[in-house]
């Protein structure tokens, strides 16, 4: 098996500016130029071989199998969305000595004269949108490496249709050559804007409600527009959010979601995550979008159906809270004892005997264990001058899991 080194060397933005000594010398003495056309194009005066960069699993074979000199050329730092990572997954990390550049997202911050040490960076090339989309609209400033299937245009669609549109948008197109250009614009802008194949997308959150006057967990209650107040309260929220036990990442379904207080105050919690608030009433629903959007919920998603209708097009949830089954509480059990994932739990807020009997009924029916607390919360009013206390509903909190006994 061959043994010589490799270098992997990240030429500059526009050319070969940037490169140091070591790395010109190094390609000055090299057999194999490995790249891009427009890589090697940089090196008209070079002696040996050039070979064009196309497909990754037969350059692996060719540098598992070549005794030969090789440079690898790519843009910027090789270990940045580069060539870097597939060669250091699949050869020695011995044989491989790489020389990084300045990348072209930094590059692009440079130009437009951002900070970017604050933002998040994604490639979509070749992966699909899906997961960047959530990790966009959990960041206050996102650099996108785009294709032509996943284009400016498409990612600005998901974010409008998220509700998730309120960024300053510099599309950054042809990185160092003479057809170069910067064009701000906002989200809606995207979509019609007309760009090069070769393009950095960089947004930068400008507006949205202020959530500075908000906690993450414990929003007064009248902070929540809704329908005769009927919706999680504050300290029954508290506590219902503690026993899903949440974690950065997880998929939440909030069944009869209401006025959406327990889907906001998990987004704050998890913002990588995926929320689902699912809610058919017509004038919860017109309560739900007032404050998802009040709130900012960004990662929050409205489903309008009448659980157990529309779950089958969810992603299969780590956690699930039923907070108002309308009449189809085992039903509901029943579809998401099907979906839930291994370590998954199931949390439901019962305020009748009814409720809390027949969620116990159906969760052991279907092997679960079962914990549940019931929540007295007393709150004082001030009728006279002294202080009294008012008494609210009690209220159960099931939790539900499966496991050894």
């Amino acid at each position: 098996m061959a043994r010589n080194t490799i270098y992997l060397i990240g030429a500059g933005i526009a050319g070969c500016e940037g490169l140091s000594d070591k790395a010109l010398e190094v390609i000055g003495h090299a057999e194999v130029l490995v790249g891009r056309q427009r890589h090697l194009d940089r090196f008209p005066d070079f002696a040996g071989e050039k070979m064009v960069l196309g497909e990754l699993a037969p350059l692996l074979a060719f540098l598992q199998a070549t005794d030969k000199r090789v440079v690898v050329l790519a843009t910027g730092d090789p270990n940045f969305f580069g060539t870097g990572r597939f060669l250091l997954r699949n050869l020695p990390k011995e044989r491989l000595e790489i020389f990084a550049n300045v990348t072209s997202m930094q590059y692009a911050f440079a130009r437009i004269k951002e900070p970017w040490d604050d933002a998040i960076f994604l490639s979509i090339q070749g992966r699909g949108m899906a997961r960047s989309i959530d990790k966009i609209i959990a960041a206050e400033k996102a650099c996108i490496l785009t294709d032509a299937v996943n284009t400016p245009a498409l990612i600005a669609r998901e974010l409008i249709d998220r509700g998730a549109e309120g960024y300053d948008a510099w599309l950054c197109e042809d990185l160092g050559m003479p057809t170069e250009k910067f064009t701000r614009t906002t989200i809606k802008g995207l979509l019609t804007l007309q760009h090069s194949e070769l393009n950095i997308l960089i947004l930068v959150r400008a507006w949205e409600p202020t959530l500075t006057r908000y906690p993450l967990i414990g929003v007064d209650d009248d902070e929540f527009a809704s329908m005769k107040k009927h919706f999680t309260h504050q300290e029954v929220r508290a506590v219902t959010l503690a026993k899903l036990k949440l974690q950065n990442d997880l998929v939440l379904w909030d069944i009869g979601a209401g006025s959406g207080s327990v889907s906001i105050e998990a987004s704050n919690l998890i913002p990588n995550g995926k929320l689902f608030a699912i809610e058919k009433n017509s004038q919860y629903v017109t309560f739900l979008k007032q404050n998802l959007e009040k709130f900012c919920a960004r990662n929050v998603k409205l489903v309008e159906a009448y659980a157990p209708d529309g779950l089958d097009d969810l992603p299969d949830p780590d956690r699930v809270f039923i907070g108002g089954a309308g009449g189809n509480l085992e039903e509901i059990i029943e579809q998401v004892d099907r979906r839930l994932k291994g370590d998954g739990l199931i949390v439901i807020n019962a305020v009748t005997l009814d409720t809390l009997t027949k969620s116990i009924e159906a969760l052991e029916y279907h092997g679960y264990q079962i914990e549940v607390v019931c929540i007295n919360v007393s709150r004082t009013k001030p009728l006279t001058e002294f202080k009294l206390f008012e008494a609210q509903n009690p209220v159960y909190v099931i939790t539900a899991w499966k496991g050894a006994e």
